[in-house]
């Protein structure tokens, strides 16, 4: 019985790890959770969001003080844009996918 509840522990604790974070709706709580994203740049995102409007993809991160192509693309399956995949923004050799 031990063994069945820590299973289930488990993968829901896997489940929620490995929920996809939009930007365009997380607080910056979410934001901070996610990894690679601390303090600094989840307020950024957010701050950029308030002043700028919504993300149309996640390439569009590179516009926020921090984030560069590297730091984007390591983020990739973390975050997304709305209800957009995240594959749909991917950038292939620096230049955005159209959806």
């Amino acid at each position: 019985m031990k063994r069945l509840l820590m299973g289930l522990v488990a993968a829901l604790v896997s489940t929620v790890a490995m929920a996809v974070v939009d930007v365009n709706s997380a607080t910056q709580a979410q934001l901070e959770d996610v990894k690679g994203l601390g303090p600094v740049k989840a307020k950024a995102i957010v701050d950029y969001r308030q002043k700028n409007g919504p993300f149309k993809t996640l390439d569009d991160l590179d516009k926020v003080d921090g984030f560069g192509r590297k730091s984007i693309d390591k983020l990739r399956a973390e975050l997304s844009v709305g209800n957009r995949p995240v594959a749909a923004t991917k950038s292939v050799a620096g230049k955005p996918v159209k959806p």
